[in-house]
């Protein structure tokens, strides 16, 4: 399939032929779904935290005598069994995050990719005009995305961003500018538009084929 490239003013400057083993592929959503939910996983702090019975507050010392007093045996109040005592085999930090398969994550980018080309929400832009600025202004950036047809929740993807457009990006609360070595099918499957390099393009044929 072949793709205009267009500069900042929304006009036709190129072409490109984008490979149909990386945007022409079968849509597999099961493979997208275990990539968004390895990344989710991974993105997950896990700091939660529960006080076993050697943390919480409270004597050691047995409250009572064993034996005689017609009450239920007890080494302190900490024990889980009372109120105020520690939990037992409760939540404790730790990481989420766990390996998924190399060819995984490729055809979870590939088909999100196809997905989202089948939409016609691809759009291949000339780097030097539409990608780059010459001072970080968050308005500029909204004018320009404005001029390009960008609305929405958007993913800006380049090899390697443009310091100021970063910048002036960031502010823009639904659109993102990505690394194309970073672009994960989550990103692309959160968006209503992607916008692509002619660099990020060529990256990712290079580097996602299977």
């Amino acid at each position: 399939m072949t793709l205009d490239v267009v500069n900042e003013q929304n006009e036709k400057v190129d072409s490109i032929e984008l490979s149909d083993e990386v945007f022409g592929g079968r849509v597999n959503t099961g493979l997208i779904w275990e990539s968004v939910v390895h990344q989710n996983a991974s993105d997950r702090r896990g700091t939660h935290a529960t006080k076993t019975r050697g943390e919480v507050r409270g004597s050691g010392r047995k409250p009572w005598r064993q034996k005689g007093t017609g009450r239920a045996r007890v080494g302190d109040v900490r024990t889980p069994l009372w109120r105020g005592g520690g939990t037992v085999l409760g939540p404790q930090p730790r990481s989420y995050d766990y390996r998924l398969p190399r060819k995984v994550s490729r055809g979870a980018l590939r088909a999100a990719l196809s997905q989202k080309l089948s939409e016609g929400a691809v759009m291949v832009v000339d780097r030097e005009s539409a990608l780059t600025m010459e001072e970080p202004k968050t308005q500029l950036a909204a004018e320009r995305l404005a001029r390009l047809g960008v609305s929405g929740r958007a993913v800006i993807v380049d090899v390697t961003p443009d310091e100021n457009l970063e910048l002036a990006i960031r502010n823009l609360p639904r659109v993102r500018v990505v690394g194309a070595r970073r672009l994960t099918a989550r990103d692309v499957a959160a968006s209503r538009q992607i916008v692509l390099s002619q660099a990020a393009v060529e990256h990712l044929v290079k580097v996602v084929s299977s």
